[in-house]
Order: structure tokens, then sequence, then C-alpha cells
């Protein structure tokens, strides 16, 4: 795809002009046709006009665009409708202005798609990394007239997902560099510095003790099997992550982490945190319960935690409340379960379903802080008790013959 030039008239018979992007000439005087435009004249892209990050994607080298890239397309679309600015017009201008590959095409392809005919949110459920929830509360917004508002709502709803993500991720950011510098510092003691304190023990002909021979028979395996452990290694890491991403390994794995100490309540909390305010957001903009309990599945990542809203949408299906199920989920604290019965009786579930949600993140940036405060001291004892053990068994046989000569 590229940027083709036109000259021609238009509806009225004035002289025009402009660009567009498209893959072909034929595909460019459809869309004027469609427009109502007379194309005279149509210059294909330039050399200049060749886009790299198009080309690697249509190779099917691209990656898909971060949730940051669409609450930031988010933000700036709301902006640009509020201030009046016709739909594709928007999504003209933002997609010339988009540096990820895979966004820029997929902005190009709805604004195609909507000069057709479509609408909005049926342009978006074409192209990947559109969510169907993101799309379900476009075709809300659309429905009712209230684009700018929908989409200011998908907006702080993406930017508190993020905030959740890049919390958990920087509590564990610290642990993670901890271990890999101490795993580095007691491989290269084992590998460089115990032999030579090993070469200088057999100058003296002392017979080692148990804890240093049993160091020294380590350093020597590791010597050994190193260049074999790090590709076996990664293998490891490659067939782990596909074990847990299967069918079989995924259960197995969710039911481990959720019962984990500290980090299962991360994960549950998270995951609620996650699922309730995607349901206020969606019955807010207007979306049927049972249709937003179905679309909101989608954003837990956890197997037993589906099961169990599975479960709450077929009862609410069956004419059950919401409150009735959800009171039969153990993990569900029942504070949470009060204010969603008052939700329900005074009919205003979404809004308690955010206040919810806000009490879920609070839980997770107390139990990260909690975790962060339990690791860091761990890791520090257990690497500095292995050097220390390394340590002492080296110097035990010198101490033994300094002894030993007194």
């Amino acid at each position: 795809m590229g940027t083709w030039r036109w000259e021609g008239l238009d509806k009225n018979g004035k002289k025009a002009r402009g660009e567009i992007q498209a893959q072909n000439e034929k595909e460019v005087r459809k869309f004027l046709r469609a427009e109502g435009i007379r194309a005279k004249r149509v210059t294909p892209p330039s050399f200049t006009d060749f886009d790299f990050g198009e080309w690697l994607l249509s190779r099917g080298y691209g990656t898909s665009f971060s949730n940051q890239e669409l609450c930031q397309f988010t933000k700036q679309f709301a902006t640009m409708l509020a201030a009046g600015i016709p739909i594709m017009q928007g999504l003209e201008i933002l997609s010339k202005a988009e540096k990820n590959a895979v966004l820029k095409k997929g902005l190009k392809n709805i604004a195609q798609d909507v000069g057709e005919g479509k609408t909005l949110a049926e342009a978006m459920m074409k192209q990947r990394g559109f969510s169907p929830m993101y799309c379900n509360l476009i075709k809300a917004g659309e429905a009712g007239g209230v684009l700018d508002t929908i989409l200011n709502k998908l907006a702080i709803h993406l930017t508190k997902q993020e905030q959740i993500k890049n919390k958990i991720k920087s509590a564990m950011t610290y642990p993670t560099i901890a271990v890999a510098v101490g795993t580095l510092v007691v491989w290269g003691l084992m590998v460089f510095v115990v032999p030579k304190f090993m070469e200088m023990l057999s100058d003296t002909g002392q017979e080692p003790p148990f804890v240093t021979l049993m160091v020294v028979n380590i350093s020597k395996f590791l010597q050994a099997w190193t260049p074999l452990m790090i590709p076996a290694g990664i293998v490891g890491l490659v067939v782990f992550n596909a074990w847990k991403k299967s069918p079989i390994g995924k259960p197995i794995y969710d039911k481990v982490t959720m019962n984990l100490p500290v980090m299962g309540g991360i994960i549950i909390k998270g995951n609620l945190s996650s699922f309730t305010r995607t349901l206020s957001t969606m019955l807010s903009s207007g979306v049927a319960l049972i249709d937003a309990l179905e679309i909101c599945l989608e954003t837990i990542d956890q197997t037993y935690l589906v099961k169990d809203i599975r479960g709450i949408k077929k009862a609410v299906t069956e004419g059950q409340t919401f409150t009735g199920p959800l009171e039969k989920v153990p993990y569900i604290p029942m504070m949470v379960i009060q204010m969603v019965k008052v939700g329900e009786q005074t009919g205003r579930l979404d809004e308690m379903l955010e206040r919810i949600a806000d009490v879920f993140e609070e839980e997770v940036n107390r139990l990260i802080e909690t975790l962060t405060k339990m690791i860091e001291p761990l890791i520090l004892v257990v690497l500095g008790g292995i050097v220390a053990a390394i340590l002492v068994a080296m110097y035990l046989p010198i101490f033994m013959a300094a002894g030993g000569d007194s």
C-alpha cells in the first residue's frame, strides 16, 4: 500500500486533487467513484513514499500494537471527535502520524472501510488488535451518538489496565535483576575462583574436608556442563512456556499459581479488577449484562476464574440475579458481594462495579508491596548464604592447616 495522488472533478464539477492510501490504481478509482469524484489523473506512489514498516508488515514480520499505543490513539481520536472533526478525517490524520506499522495500516484500512459505508465498529472488527470489548463499546457509542464519550471511557479503562500491569512488572524487576546478577556471581566463583583455590590446596598435599570436596565437585560439574546447560536452559524455558499455554498445562499452571502465597492474591485480584472495570464500562455504555459478561471473559487469563464467570453468566441467563451465583465463588470477598447487591437493587450496578475495581486495584498494590518486601530480603539471604558457604568451604582447609601447624 502507498500514497496515490489524484486530480479530477468533484460532485459539483469543480477541480479537485488529493492523496489516498491504496494498493493499486483500480482501488483508488473505486474509492473516488464512491465519493462522487471523477478522476482524470492518478499518479502512483514514488520511491520516496516507500514505507519500510508496511513492507515488513506485508511480509508477515510486523508485531501487534501495545495497549499503550491503542490508549494513545483512543485519547487522540476522542479529542478530535469532541472538536467536531469528522471520523474519516480524524482517522486519516492519526494514520499519517502513527509510527507503529500495524496500527498505522489498521487505521488506513478502517478509514477505507468507513469511506465505503461500513460503521466504525464493523471496520474495527476486521482489524487485529481491537478487542471485542473495544469494538462493542464503539458500536454502542455510534448507536447512542456519544462516540467521543465512549472513547474517553475506553481510554480511562485502558490506562487503568496498563497501570496495573506496569506496577506488577516494576515490582518484579528488582528481584529478577538481583537473582540474575547473584546467579552470575555464584557461577563465576564456582568456575573461576574455586579451581584457583584447589591449585593452592593441591600444593600443600592436605586432604580437604567434606564441605570443600562437595563445592569442588559442583565446580567441576559446572566447568564441564555449562556449555550444554545454557542451550538446555533456553530449550527448557521455551518448552515450559509452550506447556503452560497448552490445553493440558494451562489449568495445572493456573491452579498452582493462584494458590501461591501473596502471588496468588495478586493474580486473582488483578484479574477481578480487570473484569469488574470492563463490566462497569460496558454496562455504563448501554451493553446488556449477559452480552457484557460474555465479552468480559476475554479480559481474564485465568482458567478457573473464566470457569466461575461462565457459571455466573449461565445463572444470569436462566433468570437469576447477578449477586446469587456470585456468592458461590469462594475467593470473592463478602464486602464485594454486598456492594454488587446494593448496585442491583438501586439500578447503579455499573457505579458499584467501578468502585469494586478500585478496591481490587488497591488490594493488588498492597500485595505487590508485601511481595516486594518479602522477596528482597529472601534473595539477599539466599544468595549471600551461598556465596558465604563457598568462601568458607575454600578457606576452611587453610584455617585447618594453620591450626595444625601451630
